[in-house]
């Protein structure tokens, strides 16, 4: 989910290079029969058995394909990187309907059939409208399955000043295969990953294996109002012959190890806002004479949580389903290391010391995150002014079996709680932003089945099942909406920004990840009805 950013008040969170070939430097010791075929680092004794199925010479013709067309591919995600979608910025709205009519009109020409639903105006924003949801469908053959896939083409703000090494909206690319610029891996290459697989089953000649649907939306990045709506009226319309979901929204747990993700956290967004002053005033005049909002909105959010991350909320632990001995040990097996958290913070500022705990805590533990106070002075320099009002924003991500409305009851308690102690004659409100419940799946499903061979296929190895620390809420939604199962199918590694300054898509998982999700429908297509 966003960022805060003190701006506006609204949710935030090189030259190009010759590509240079992208096998990691260092291996794995699960990884170590790949390098056999230098062009092929994939084929391990783990997937003879798929090799002699059917479609494996459509595969190899479809993977050749991608191969072939690779630059074509990076030009396509380079175009739309420049659209500056930003969702959370009014002045940017324009350009992220523009992003979607981009996309709209590049899968018709690939003979998609395409609609661009409206979904009215911004309930926060009258008379804003919202950017319509690309609907697509290519394929509509009653004897294949069909497979409903979902993404999103806005974006979370990017300014070079923030601190980016390149411009943020122009794709560059680096001797490592490192591709820079915002969307890259959120969600722009996932998103174009599905047109560029429809696009090289074209150019091979291969018939598509399944009939595809696609929801993709403007306003993920800004709680995706308007969706939830769209997604349940068109359950048993749109999406009714749908037999499975897909969403490629997310990352893998490290850099070298693809995974399958069957849960996530939720999310409960929050604003505190503190006001006193009728206006802003000048601190050399009034400092000292005055009960200052900022003053108290730095103590009612440093109460809310401790160094080390722990929740101080009365009420929040105590929802939490207890870890089973079972559910323990699957912790032991995952491919992951301290190592590469630490690369992914860019410093060894770990709460904890080992994998288990660590992972425990990103995924079946809820946490309570600061994100920034608007109103406040940001900008470089010095200003001496006392804030008249000021909003901070927090957030708290959910885990089973915590309710949204129990959560919201536990925090809304102690807040008042808090700024009541402080004896202020300053003034607070407290409200969720929005709100996004804990979804798991059950990754015995036929649909985690076909997406585990396609990865063996693709990349040579079994993939580790995770939940994941972050939200997305269209999940739970698609599973209540439609009935069927959920996969999360992520295509960028977790080094990889989202979200933040220099976000990057590693070409090596872009080219692979378009061959993944090609495969992973091969895969659905021979899967045996239930």
């Amino acid at each position: 989910m966003p960022r805060t950013s003190l701006l506006n008040g609204l949710a935030r969170p090189q030259t190009i290079r010759k590509f240079l070939p992208t096998t990691p430097r260092l291996l794995p010791c699960w990884q170590t029969t790949r390098i056999a075929n230098a062009r092929r680092p994939y084929l391990t004794q783990a997937i003879q058995a798929h090799q002699a199925r059917k479609m494996a010479p459509q595969l190899d013709g479809y993977f050749k394909q991608v191969d072939t067309d690779a630059d074509h591919f990076i030009e396509r995600l380079r175009k739309a990187v420049a659209i500056p979608s930003i969702s959370a910025d009014v002045a940017r709205r324009p350009d992220v309907v523009k992003m979607g009519e981009w996309l709209a009109a590049e899968l018709k020409s690939l003979g998609a059939s395409v609609e661009l639903r409206p979904l009215g105006e911004q309930p926060d924003k009258p008379g804003l409208q919202l950017p319509p949801v690309v609907l697509g469908r290519y394929g509509n053959d009653k004897n294949k399955r069909t497979i409903l896939v979902y993404g999103h083409y806005d974006v979370q703000p990017a300014e070079k000043s923030d601190g980016w090494s390149t411009e943020p909206f122009e794709l560059s690319v680096d001797e490592k295969g490192r591709m820079f610029g915002r969307g890259s891996t959120d969600d722009k290459g996932p998103v174009l990953g599905w047109l560029n697989a429809i696009e090289a089953h074209q150019k091979a000649g291969i018939d598509f294996p399944v009939n595809l649907l696609m929801c993709f939306e403007g306003m993920e990045e800004y709680g995706s109002e308007g969706l939830d709506d769209l997604i349940e009226a068109e359950a048993k319309k749109y999406f009714a012959d749908a037999d499975a979901v897909c969403i490629s929204d997310n990352y893998w747990l490290g850099t070298e190890k693809p995974c399958l993700t069957y849960g996530l956290r939720g999310c409960n967004y929050y604003s505190v806002e503190i006001s006193g002053p009728g206006a802003d005033l000048h601190s050399g005049v009034f400092g000292g004479t005055a009960q200052e909002p900022m003053t108290d909105m730095v103590r009612v959010l440093g109460s809310l949580v401790d160094t080390d991350g722990k929740i101080q909320i009365p009420g929040i632990m105590e929802q939490v389903a207890p870890v089973t001995s079972e559910e323990e040990g699957l912790y032991d097996g995952i491919a992951f290391t301290m190592e590469t958290l630490q690369e992914s913070l860019g410093s060894k500022t770990t709460i904890f010391e080992d994998k288990k705990p660590t992972l425990m805590a990103r995924w079946r533990y809820p946490s309570l995150s600061l994100h920034g106070i608007e109103g406040a002075f940001s900008a470089p320099g010095a200003k001496t002014v006392i804030p008249a009002k000021v909003t901070g924003k927090f957030s708290i991500r959910t885990v089973p079996n915590m309710e949204i409305d129990q959560t919201n009851e536990c925090v809304y308690k102690y807040v008042k709680e808090q700024f009541a102690k402080l004896g202020s004659k300053n003034t607070m409100k407290v409200w969720a932003q929005h709100t996004g419940k804990w979804w798991v799946a059950s990754p015995k499903h036929w649909n985690f089945t076909a997406a585990a061979k396609a990865t063996e296929r693709v990349w040579g190895v079994q993939p580790d099942f995770t939940r994941e620390g972050g939200s997305i809420p269209v999940t739970l939604t698609f599973e209540q909406a439609t009935g069927k199962n959920v996969l999360l199918l992520p295509m960028g590694s977790s080094t990889d920004g989202a979200h933040s300054i220099n976000e990057k898509l590693d070409k090596r998982n872009y080219i692979e990840g378009i061959k993944l999700l090609g495969a992973y429908l091969h895969y659905v297509a021979e899967e045996p009805m239930a």
